[in-house]
Protein backbone atom coordinates (compact mmCIF):
# COMPACT_ATOMS: atom_id res chain seq x y z
CA UNK A 1 0.00 0.00 0.00
CA UNK A 2 2.94 2.29 0.76
CA UNK A 3 4.34 1.66 -2.75
CA UNK A 4 1.02 2.65 -4.22
CA UNK A 5 1.06 5.95 -2.32
CA UNK A 6 4.62 6.61 -3.42
CA UNK A 7 3.74 6.07 -7.08
CA UNK A 8 0.63 8.19 -6.71
CA UNK A 9 2.68 11.07 -5.26
CA UNK A 10 5.06 10.95 -8.24
CA UNK A 11 2.15 11.20 -10.68
CA UNK A 12 0.55 14.40 -9.32
CA UNK A 13 1.11 18.10 -9.49
CA UNK A 14 -0.51 21.08 -7.79
CA UNK A 15 -3.57 22.43 -9.58
CA UNK A 16 -5.20 25.13 -7.56
CA UNK A 17 -8.45 25.20 -9.53
CA UNK A 18 -9.20 21.46 -9.70
CA UNK A 19 -12.81 20.83 -8.61
CA UNK A 20 -11.89 17.36 -7.27
CA UNK A 21 -8.51 18.09 -5.71
CA UNK A 22 -9.91 18.40 -2.18
CA UNK A 23 -10.94 14.75 -2.35
CA UNK A 24 -7.39 13.69 -3.25
CA UNK A 25 -6.17 15.73 -0.32
CA UNK A 26 -8.32 13.63 2.03
CA UNK A 27 -7.15 10.36 0.43
CA UNK A 28 -3.41 11.06 0.35
CA UNK A 29 -3.21 13.48 3.27
CA UNK A 30 -1.43 16.35 1.46
CA UNK A 31 -1.62 19.82 2.87
CA UNK A 32 -2.22 21.44 -0.53
CA UNK A 33 -4.86 20.93 -3.15
CA UNK A 34 -3.73 18.47 -5.81
CA UNK A 35 -4.86 17.35 -9.22
CA UNK A 36 -3.90 14.51 -11.46
CA UNK A 37 -0.90 14.82 -13.73
CA UNK A 38 -1.42 13.49 -17.22
CA UNK A 39 1.13 13.21 -19.98
CA UNK A 40 -1.03 15.10 -22.45
CA UNK A 41 -1.75 17.81 -19.86
CA UNK A 42 -5.51 17.11 -20.19
CA UNK A 43 -6.84 18.22 -16.79
CA UNK A 44 -10.52 18.35 -17.73
CA UNK A 45 -12.93 17.89 -14.80
CA UNK A 46 -14.40 14.72 -16.37
CA UNK A 47 -11.01 13.03 -16.75
CA UNK A 48 -10.05 14.00 -13.20
CA UNK A 49 -13.35 12.60 -11.94
CA UNK A 50 -12.88 9.24 -13.73
CA UNK A 51 -9.35 8.98 -12.37
CA UNK A 52 -10.64 9.78 -8.89
CA UNK A 53 -13.16 6.94 -9.10
CA UNK A 54 -10.37 4.57 -10.10
CA UNK A 55 -8.23 5.65 -7.16
CA UNK A 56 -11.14 5.31 -4.75
CA UNK A 57 -11.87 1.81 -6.05
CA UNK A 58 -8.24 0.75 -5.53
CA UNK A 59 -8.11 2.24 -2.04
CA UNK A 60 -11.37 0.50 -1.08
CA UNK A 61 -10.08 -2.83 -2.39
CA UNK A 62 -6.87 -2.42 -0.42
CA UNK A 63 -8.83 -1.72 2.75
CA UNK A 64 -10.95 -4.85 2.22
CA UNK A 65 -7.87 -7.02 1.72
CA UNK A 66 -6.29 -5.48 4.80
CA UNK A 67 -9.42 -6.19 6.84
CA UNK A 68 -9.42 -9.83 5.70
CA UNK A 69 -5.70 -10.21 6.46
CA UNK A 70 -6.19 -8.76 9.93
CA UNK A 71 -9.03 -11.20 10.58
CA UNK A 72 -6.84 -14.16 9.61
CA UNK A 73 -3.90 -13.03 11.74
CA UNK A 74 -6.09 -12.31 14.75
CA UNK A 75 -7.73 -15.75 14.60
CA UNK A 76 -11.11 -14.51 13.43
CA UNK A 77 -11.20 -17.08 10.64
CA UNK A 78 -14.96 -17.03 10.21
CA UNK A 79 -14.92 -13.31 9.43
CA UNK A 80 -12.00 -13.69 7.03
CA UNK A 81 -13.73 -16.55 5.20
CA UNK A 82 -16.99 -14.62 5.03
CA UNK A 83 -15.30 -11.59 3.44
CA UNK A 84 -13.34 -13.72 0.98
CA UNK A 85 -16.40 -15.74 -0.04
CA UNK A 86 -18.39 -12.57 -0.75
CA UNK A 87 -15.58 -11.15 -2.86
CA UNK A 88 -15.07 -14.38 -4.85
CA UNK A 89 -18.70 -15.00 -5.78
CA UNK A 90 -18.28 -12.87 -8.90
CA UNK A 91 -15.29 -12.91 -11.24
CA UNK A 92 -13.03 -14.99 -8.94
CA UNK A 93 -10.45 -15.22 -11.76
CA UNK A 94 -9.93 -11.44 -11.69
CA UNK A 95 -6.38 -10.36 -10.89
CA UNK A 96 -7.53 -8.06 -8.09
CA UNK A 97 -9.33 -11.02 -6.45
CA UNK A 98 -6.09 -13.04 -6.07
CA UNK A 99 -5.37 -11.88 -2.49
CA UNK A 100 -8.77 -13.22 -1.41
CA UNK A 101 -8.04 -16.65 -2.89
CA UNK A 102 -4.81 -16.92 -0.88
CA UNK A 103 -6.48 -15.61 2.28
CA UNK A 104 -9.40 -18.02 1.92
CA UNK A 105 -6.99 -20.94 1.48
CA UNK A 106 -5.04 -19.92 4.57
CA UNK A 107 -8.09 -19.20 6.74
CA UNK A 108 -9.72 -22.52 5.81
CA UNK A 109 -6.63 -24.54 6.67
CA UNK A 110 -6.26 -22.78 10.01
CA UNK A 111 -9.88 -23.02 11.08
CA UNK A 112 -10.05 -26.72 10.19
CA UNK A 113 -6.86 -27.42 12.17
CA UNK A 114 -8.20 -25.47 15.15
CA UNK A 115 -11.61 -27.16 15.11
CA UNK A 116 -10.20 -30.67 14.71
CA UNK A 117 -7.82 -30.06 17.60
CA UNK A 118 -10.73 -28.84 19.73
CA UNK A 119 -12.80 -31.93 18.86
CA UNK A 120 -9.92 -34.24 19.81
CA UNK A 121 -9.47 -32.40 23.09
CA UNK A 122 -13.17 -32.63 23.97
CA UNK A 123 -13.30 -36.31 23.10
CA UNK A 124 -10.33 -37.00 25.37
CA UNK A 125 -12.08 -35.15 28.19
CA UNK A 126 -15.03 -37.53 27.73
CA UNK A 127 -17.45 -35.09 29.40
CA UNK A 128 -21.06 -35.70 28.23
CA UNK A 129 -21.83 -32.03 28.81
CA UNK A 130 -19.44 -31.23 25.91
CA UNK A 131 -21.34 -33.38 23.38
CA UNK A 132 -23.28 -30.34 22.20
CA UNK A 133 -20.09 -28.44 21.44
CA UNK A 134 -18.67 -31.39 19.48
CA UNK A 135 -21.86 -31.62 17.43
CA UNK A 136 -21.83 -27.86 16.78
CA UNK A 137 -18.19 -27.94 15.59
CA UNK A 138 -18.91 -30.78 13.14
CA UNK A 139 -21.94 -28.86 11.82
CA UNK A 140 -19.75 -25.79 11.38
CA UNK A 141 -17.15 -27.75 9.39
CA UNK A 142 -19.81 -29.17 7.08
CA UNK A 143 -21.33 -25.71 6.61
CA UNK A 144 -17.86 -24.32 5.85
CA UNK A 145 -17.23 -26.85 3.09
CA UNK A 146 -20.69 -26.28 1.61
CA UNK A 147 -19.97 -22.54 1.42
CA UNK A 148 -16.61 -22.90 -0.32
CA UNK A 149 -17.42 -25.79 -2.68
CA UNK A 150 -19.49 -23.74 -5.20
CA UNK A 151 -16.54 -21.34 -5.66
CA UNK A 152 -14.08 -24.04 -6.76
CA UNK A 153 -11.77 -24.28 -8.57
CA UNK A 154 -9.95 -21.11 -7.52
CA UNK A 155 -6.79 -20.45 -9.53
CA UNK A 156 -3.69 -18.92 -7.92
CA UNK A 157 -2.12 -17.28 -10.99
CA UNK A 158 1.42 -16.59 -9.67
CA UNK A 159 1.85 -20.17 -8.49
CA UNK A 160 0.02 -21.67 -11.48
CA UNK A 161 -2.11 -23.94 -9.29
CA UNK A 162 -5.56 -24.24 -7.84
CA UNK A 163 -6.11 -23.29 -4.23
CA UNK A 164 -6.05 -26.36 -2.00
CA UNK A 165 -8.93 -27.15 0.32
CA UNK A 166 -8.65 -30.51 2.03
CA UNK A 167 -12.34 -31.42 2.22
CA UNK A 168 -13.21 -34.30 4.56
CA UNK A 169 -16.46 -36.27 4.59
CA UNK A 170 -17.73 -35.61 8.11
CA UNK A 171 -21.05 -37.43 7.64
CA UNK A 172 -20.27 -40.36 9.93
CA UNK A 173 -18.77 -38.15 12.64
CA UNK A 174 -21.66 -35.69 12.36
CA UNK A 175 -24.31 -38.40 12.65
CA UNK A 176 -22.51 -40.03 15.59
CA UNK A 177 -22.21 -36.67 17.38
CA UNK A 178 -25.89 -35.94 16.72
CA UNK A 179 -27.00 -39.32 18.07
CA UNK A 180 -24.84 -39.01 21.19
CA UNK A 181 -25.96 -35.43 21.86
CA UNK A 182 -29.64 -36.31 21.30
CA UNK A 183 -29.44 -39.22 23.75
CA UNK A 184 -27.73 -36.97 26.30
CA UNK A 185 -30.47 -34.34 25.99
CA UNK A 186 -33.21 -36.95 26.20
CA UNK A 187 -31.74 -38.48 29.38
CA UNK A 188 -31.59 -35.05 31.02
CA UNK A 189 -35.15 -34.29 29.92
CA UNK A 190 -36.42 -37.55 31.41
CA UNK A 191 -34.76 -36.74 34.72
CA UNK A 192 -35.97 -33.13 34.79
CA UNK A 193 -39.50 -34.19 33.83
CA UNK A 194 -39.60 -36.78 36.60
CA UNK A 195 -38.61 -34.25 39.27
CA UNK A 196 -40.62 -31.28 37.90
CA UNK A 197 -43.26 -30.00 40.30
CA UNK A 198 -43.91 -26.30 39.68
CA UNK A 199 -45.31 -24.95 36.43
CA UNK A 200 -42.06 -23.14 35.71
CA UNK A 201 -40.27 -26.53 35.88
CA UNK A 202 -42.53 -28.03 33.23
CA UNK A 203 -42.11 -24.95 31.06
CA UNK A 204 -38.35 -25.29 31.29
CA UNK A 205 -38.52 -28.98 30.33
CA UNK A 206 -40.82 -28.08 27.43
CA UNK A 207 -38.25 -25.59 26.15
CA UNK A 208 -35.53 -28.28 26.34
CA UNK A 209 -37.75 -30.68 24.36
CA UNK A 210 -38.33 -28.02 21.70
CA UNK A 211 -34.57 -27.71 21.37
CA UNK A 212 -34.16 -31.50 21.15
CA UNK A 213 -36.84 -31.60 18.45
CA UNK A 214 -34.92 -29.00 16.44
CA UNK A 215 -31.94 -31.39 16.40
CA UNK A 216 -33.73 -34.74 16.02
CA UNK A 217 -37.43 -34.44 15.21
CA UNK A 218 -39.91 -36.91 16.70
CA UNK A 219 -37.30 -38.60 18.88
CA UNK A 220 -38.80 -41.45 20.89
CA UNK A 221 -41.79 -40.15 22.93
CA UNK A 222 -40.69 -36.52 23.02
CA UNK A 223 -43.85 -35.22 21.31
CA UNK A 224 -46.03 -37.02 23.84
CA UNK A 225 -43.96 -35.65 26.71
CA UNK A 226 -44.21 -32.14 25.22
CA UNK A 227 -48.01 -32.29 25.30
CA UNK A 228 -47.94 -33.42 28.92
CA UNK A 229 -45.38 -30.76 29.90
CA UNK A 230 -47.44 -28.07 28.18
CA UNK A 231 -50.58 -29.18 30.01
CA UNK A 232 -48.84 -29.25 33.39
CA UNK A 233 -47.11 -25.93 32.76
CA UNK A 234 -50.25 -24.07 31.69
CA UNK A 235 -52.18 -21.67 33.92
CA UNK A 236 -55.88 -22.51 33.61
CA UNK A 237 -58.28 -19.67 34.31
CA UNK A 238 -61.98 -20.23 34.97
CA UNK A 239 -64.19 -17.35 33.82
CA UNK A 240 -67.55 -16.43 35.39
CA UNK A 241 -69.80 -13.68 34.04
CA UNK A 242 -72.31 -12.10 36.42
CA UNK A 243 -75.10 -9.70 35.52
CA UNK A 244 -75.74 -7.64 38.65
CA UNK A 245 -77.76 -5.00 36.78
CA UNK A 246 -81.53 -4.79 36.71
CA UNK A 247 -81.58 -5.43 32.97
CA UNK A 248 -81.38 -8.50 30.79
CA UNK A 249 -78.26 -8.35 28.67
CA UNK A 250 -78.49 -9.62 25.07
CA UNK A 251 -77.68 -13.33 24.77
CA UNK A 252 -75.35 -12.62 21.84
CA UNK A 253 -73.37 -10.14 23.96
CA UNK A 254 -72.89 -12.73 26.71
CA UNK A 255 -71.76 -15.27 24.11
CA UNK A 256 -69.32 -12.82 22.51
CA UNK A 257 -67.82 -11.76 25.83
CA UNK A 258 -67.11 -15.37 26.75
CA UNK A 259 -65.93 -16.51 23.32
CA UNK A 260 -62.19 -16.26 23.97
CA UNK A 261 -61.35 -17.81 20.60
CA UNK A 262 -62.11 -14.40 19.06
CA UNK A 263 -59.83 -12.47 21.41
CA UNK A 264 -56.62 -13.20 19.52
CA UNK A 265 -54.81 -14.17 22.71
CA UNK A 266 -51.30 -15.47 22.05
CA UNK A 267 -50.19 -16.49 25.57
CA UNK A 268 -48.97 -20.06 25.11
CA UNK A 269 -49.01 -20.79 28.84
CA UNK A 270 -52.46 -19.41 29.79
CA UNK A 271 -55.89 -20.74 28.88
CA UNK A 272 -59.25 -19.10 29.68
CA UNK A 273 -62.32 -21.35 29.97
CA UNK A 274 -65.86 -20.02 30.22
CA UNK A 275 -67.13 -23.61 30.26
CA UNK A 276 -65.27 -25.60 32.89
CA UNK A 277 -63.68 -28.95 32.11
CA UNK A 278 -64.06 -31.54 34.85
CA UNK A 279 -60.59 -33.02 34.36
CA UNK A 280 -58.83 -29.68 34.86
CA UNK A 281 -57.78 -28.37 38.25
CA UNK A 282 -58.13 -24.62 37.69
CA UNK A 283 -55.50 -22.27 39.04
CA UNK A 284 -57.27 -18.91 38.84
CA UNK A 285 -60.73 -17.43 38.65
CA UNK A 286 -61.65 -14.38 36.61
CA UNK A 287 -64.94 -12.81 37.73
CA UNK A 288 -66.51 -10.46 35.19
CA UNK A 289 -69.43 -8.64 36.79
CA UNK A 290 -71.67 -6.12 35.03
CA UNK A 291 -72.97 -3.78 37.74
CA UNK A 292 -74.74 -0.94 35.94
CA UNK A 293 -76.34 -0.38 32.56
CA UNK A 294 -77.44 3.23 32.21
CA UNK A 295 -79.48 4.14 29.15
CA UNK A 296 -80.42 7.73 28.46
CA UNK A 297 -83.90 8.58 27.14
CA UNK A 298 -84.35 9.23 23.44
CA UNK A 299 -83.85 12.95 23.01
CA UNK A 300 -84.37 15.31 20.07
CA UNK A 301 -83.08 18.86 20.42
CA UNK A 302 -83.89 21.67 18.01
CA UNK A 303 -82.37 25.01 17.13
CA UNK A 304 -83.22 27.61 14.50
CA UNK A 305 -80.55 29.12 12.25
CA UNK A 306 -81.30 32.27 10.24
CA UNK A 307 -79.26 33.21 7.18
CA UNK A 308 -79.49 36.10 4.72
CA UNK A 309 -77.29 36.93 1.78
CA UNK A 310 -77.06 39.35 -1.12
CA UNK A 311 -77.01 37.44 -4.40
CA UNK A 312 -76.97 38.34 -8.06
CA UNK A 313 -80.41 38.10 -9.66
CA UNK A 314 -80.00 38.85 -13.33
CA UNK A 315 -79.31 42.32 -14.80
CA UNK A 316 -81.20 45.66 -15.15
CA UNK A 317 -80.82 48.64 -17.47
CA UNK A 318 -79.44 51.77 -15.87
CA UNK A 319 -81.65 54.91 -15.85
CA UNK A 320 -80.91 58.49 -14.98
CA UNK A 321 -82.78 60.55 -12.41
CA UNK A 322 -85.39 61.39 -14.98
CA UNK A 323 -86.13 57.76 -15.72
CA UNK A 324 -84.41 57.72 -19.08
CA UNK A 325 -82.14 54.84 -20.15
CA UNK A 326 -78.45 55.63 -20.16
CA UNK A 327 -76.78 54.80 -23.46
CA UNK A 328 -73.18 53.99 -24.35
CA UNK A 329 -71.20 55.57 -27.24
CA UNK A 330 -72.86 53.24 -29.71
CA UNK A 331 -76.32 54.14 -28.52
CA UNK A 332 -76.96 50.86 -26.71
CA UNK A 333 -78.57 50.63 -23.29
CA UNK A 334 -76.11 50.05 -20.44
CA UNK A 335 -76.81 47.13 -18.07
CA UNK A 336 -75.61 46.27 -14.56
CA UNK A 337 -75.88 43.27 -12.22
CA UNK A 338 -79.01 43.21 -10.13
CA UNK A 339 -78.54 42.16 -6.47
CA UNK A 340 -81.28 41.05 -4.12
CA UNK A 341 -81.31 39.95 -0.46
CA UNK A 342 -82.57 36.43 0.19
CA UNK A 343 -83.50 34.88 3.54
CA UNK A 344 -83.70 31.30 4.83
CA UNK A 345 -84.54 29.76 8.22
CA UNK A 346 -82.94 26.38 8.96
CA UNK A 347 -84.40 24.11 11.65
CA UNK A 348 -81.68 21.79 12.91
CA UNK A 349 -82.61 18.62 14.82
CA UNK A 350 -80.24 16.47 16.85
CA UNK A 351 -81.15 12.92 17.84
CA UNK A 352 -79.27 11.58 20.85
CA UNK A 353 -79.27 8.38 22.89
CA UNK A 354 -76.45 6.89 24.98
CA UNK A 355 -75.76 3.78 26.98
CA UNK A 356 -73.14 3.35 29.69
CA UNK A 357 -72.06 -0.08 30.97
CA UNK A 358 -70.08 -0.31 34.20
CA UNK A 359 -68.49 -3.47 35.48
CA UNK A 360 -65.51 -4.96 37.26
CA UNK A 361 -62.97 -7.72 36.62
CA UNK A 362 -61.44 -9.62 39.55
CA UNK A 363 -58.67 -12.21 39.48
CA UNK A 364 -58.47 -14.72 42.33
CA UNK A 365 -55.98 -17.44 43.13
CA UNK A 366 -58.08 -20.60 43.52
CA UNK A 367 -55.33 -22.37 45.47
CA UNK A 368 -55.18 -19.70 48.19
CA UNK A 369 -58.49 -17.89 47.66
CA UNK A 370 -56.68 -14.55 47.65
CA UNK A 371 -57.68 -11.64 45.43
CA UNK A 372 -54.85 -10.93 43.00
CA UNK A 373 -56.04 -7.87 41.12
CA UNK A 374 -59.18 -5.89 40.37
CA UNK A 375 -59.87 -3.79 37.27
CA UNK A 376 -62.72 -1.40 36.38
CA UNK A 377 -64.61 -2.28 33.22
CA UNK A 378 -66.39 0.65 31.56
CA UNK A 379 -67.90 1.10 28.13
CA UNK A 380 -70.10 3.67 26.44
CA UNK A 381 -71.95 3.80 23.15
CA UNK A 382 -73.58 6.94 21.76
CA UNK A 383 -76.15 7.18 19.00
CA UNK A 384 -76.32 10.62 17.45
CA UNK A 385 -77.86 11.91 14.23
CA UNK A 386 -78.27 15.49 13.01
CA UNK A 387 -80.60 16.52 10.20
CA UNK A 388 -82.45 19.71 9.19
CA UNK A 389 -85.42 21.25 7.44
CA UNK A 390 -85.78 24.79 6.08
CA UNK A 391 -88.14 27.60 5.20
CA UNK A 392 -87.09 30.23 2.65
CA UNK A 393 -84.54 30.59 -0.13
CA UNK A 394 -81.71 28.03 0.17
CA UNK A 395 -79.44 30.29 -1.87
CA UNK A 396 -78.79 32.14 1.40
CA UNK A 397 -77.12 29.06 2.92
CA UNK A 398 -73.44 28.04 3.01
CA UNK A 399 -72.31 24.58 1.85
CA UNK A 400 -72.29 23.06 5.35
CA UNK A 401 -75.99 23.81 5.83
CA UNK A 402 -76.77 22.49 2.35
CA UNK A 403 -75.14 19.19 3.41
CA UNK A 404 -77.17 19.16 6.60
CA UNK A 405 -80.40 19.48 4.62
CA UNK A 406 -79.61 16.23 2.81
CA UNK A 407 -79.67 14.29 6.10
CA UNK A 408 -82.83 12.52 7.23
CA UNK A 409 -84.13 11.40 10.63
CA UNK A 410 -83.21 7.84 11.67
CA UNK A 411 -85.18 5.51 13.90
CA UNK A 412 -83.65 5.29 17.38
CA UNK A 413 -81.97 1.93 18.05
CA UNK A 414 -83.55 -0.27 20.68
CA UNK A 415 -82.06 -0.36 24.16
CA UNK A 416 -81.03 -3.98 23.62
CA UNK A 417 -79.14 -3.03 20.45
CA UNK A 418 -77.47 -0.14 22.25
CA UNK A 419 -76.26 -2.44 25.03
CA UNK A 420 -74.93 -4.90 22.47
CA UNK A 421 -73.10 -2.12 20.61
CA UNK A 422 -71.56 -0.98 23.89
CA UNK A 423 -70.51 -4.59 24.42
CA UNK A 424 -68.15 -4.43 21.45
CA UNK A 425 -66.16 -1.74 23.23
CA UNK A 426 -66.56 -3.68 26.48
CA UNK A 427 -64.98 -6.69 24.81
CA UNK A 428 -62.00 -4.62 23.64
CA UNK A 429 -61.47 -3.35 27.19
CA UNK A 430 -61.70 -6.87 28.57
CA UNK A 431 -59.17 -8.05 25.97
CA UNK A 432 -56.70 -5.37 27.11
CA UNK A 433 -57.10 -6.49 30.73
CA UNK A 434 -56.50 -10.16 29.84
CA UNK A 435 -53.47 -9.40 27.71
CA UNK A 436 -51.95 -7.33 30.47
CA UNK A 437 -52.43 -9.97 33.17
CA UNK A 438 -49.46 -12.23 33.88
CA UNK A 439 -49.52 -14.88 36.58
Amino acid sequence: MSDFKSEAKQGIKIVSKSPFSHLFQRIFGFGTLIGLYTTNQDNSPMKQFITLLTVLFIVTSCNSVKKTTTAVHSGDYSQAIKIAQNKLRKNPESKRKQPYVLLLEEAYAKVVARDQAQINFLKRENNPAQLGEIYAIYKGLVFLEEGISPLLPLLIVKENRNAHFNFINYNEELVAAKVAYTQYLYTNIENDFAFAKAKKDFRSVYSDMEYLNSITANYKDVNTLMKEAHFKGTDFVKVDLYNDTQMIIPAQLEFDLLDFSTYGLDDFWTEYHSATVATIDYDYLMDVSLREINISPERISEREIHREKQIKDGTVYIKDDNGNFILDKEGKKIKRDNFITVHCDVYEYNQFKAVNVVGQVKYRNLQTGNLIKSFPLVSEFVFENTYADYDGDTRALESELHSLLRNRPIAFPSSEQMVYDAGEDLKDNLKRIIRGQRF
